[in-house]
């Protein structure tokens, strides 16, 4: 199975988060405008990434000959469900300038968290999943 362009797309998702890290650094208040933009944009960038290995990836290492690759694709899946929840109120929060511009401590906090986890969790399927994957 080709999977060239979930990669693109976590190295695209990935760069997004070290330019919001970059941009809260410099300050919120000041960045808001962009930093808003770039949760749009890394959103739908993440909706497809999600809707494409739930219609494909997924799918097909559920129907696969590999029952080890079945059960982990299974698992990934459950586990970025979780995520993707959590990410999806993320947005929500914080889609616009005003919301980042009066609330800067929440922001970060949120961050902290949600994008951390975000990333961790693509470093994994980068290391642990996809290897797998391309390897079947």
């Amino acid at each position: 199975m080709n999977i060239d362009k979930f990669k693109q797309q976590h190295v695209d998702i990935l760069g997004n988060i070290a330019t919001l890290r970059k941009l809260t650094q410099a300050g919120v208040a000041q960045n808001a405008p962009d930093i808003a933009r770039l949760v749009v944009a890394m959103s739908s960038t993440i909706k497809l990434h999600l809707a494409v290995e739930d219609k494909v990836l997924y799918p097909a290492l559920q129907n696969g000959q590999n029952v080890a690759m079945a059960r982990m694709g299974k698992q990934f899946q459950e586990e970025m469900s979780v995520i993707a929840h959590t990410y999806e109120g993320f947005a929500q929060r914080w889609n616009t300038a005003h919301s980042l511009q009066h609330h800067e401590d929440d922001f970060r906090a949120d961050a902290n968290i949600v994008l951390r986890t975000l990333h961790e969790r693509m470093q994994r399927e980068n290391r642990d999943f996809y290897p797998r994957i391309e390897a079947l």
